[in-house]
């Protein structure tokens, strides 16, 4: 029997719960303790595996501080959706969720975001882009 591929919402959903973790510095485990649950429960939530439930959202967003929006903020829309979409506010790419639920990207971030001068950040993006190709 064939395995059903994860729901896109439940996957982006456990990427933000993941991205969140990640900027707390907070272990698959430590997350597991306060929900009463096995860092592989965690796992199977970041990975989009197992859905999350509304009340075990809630108590996610209350242990990573966050409001239980940010777990859908930029997620894929569905078909006959309705909402902020059609008011044409776009979602953010998935690249870029995808990119800061990485360690690394994290990271980066992070790092990037320390350095005060403008216009040090503005040469770094340049040297970055100039390095990818990009122009």
């Amino acid at each position: 029997m064939a395995k059903k591929a994860p729901n896109p919402i439940d996957k982006h959903v456990g990427s933000r719960v993941r991205m969140r973790r990640m900027m707390l510095s907070m272990s698959q485990e430590k997350l597991g303790d306060a929900l009463g649950l096995t860092f592989q429960q965690v796992q199977k939530y970041e990975k989009g595996t197992n859905r999350i439930g509304a009340s075990r959202l809630q108590q996610i967003s209350h242990i990573l501080q966050v409001p239980v929006s940010f777990f859908f903020e930029g997620a894929p829309s569905t078909p006959g959706a309705t909402g902020l979409a059609g008011m044409g506010e776009a979602p953010s790419p998935a690249y870029v969720a995808d990119f800061l639920a990485t360690s690394d990207g994290l990271s980066l971030t992070k790092s990037f975001m320390r350095i005060k001068n403008s216009k040090l950040r503005r040469r770094i993006v340049d040297l970055v882009e100039q390095i990818a190709g990009e122009e």
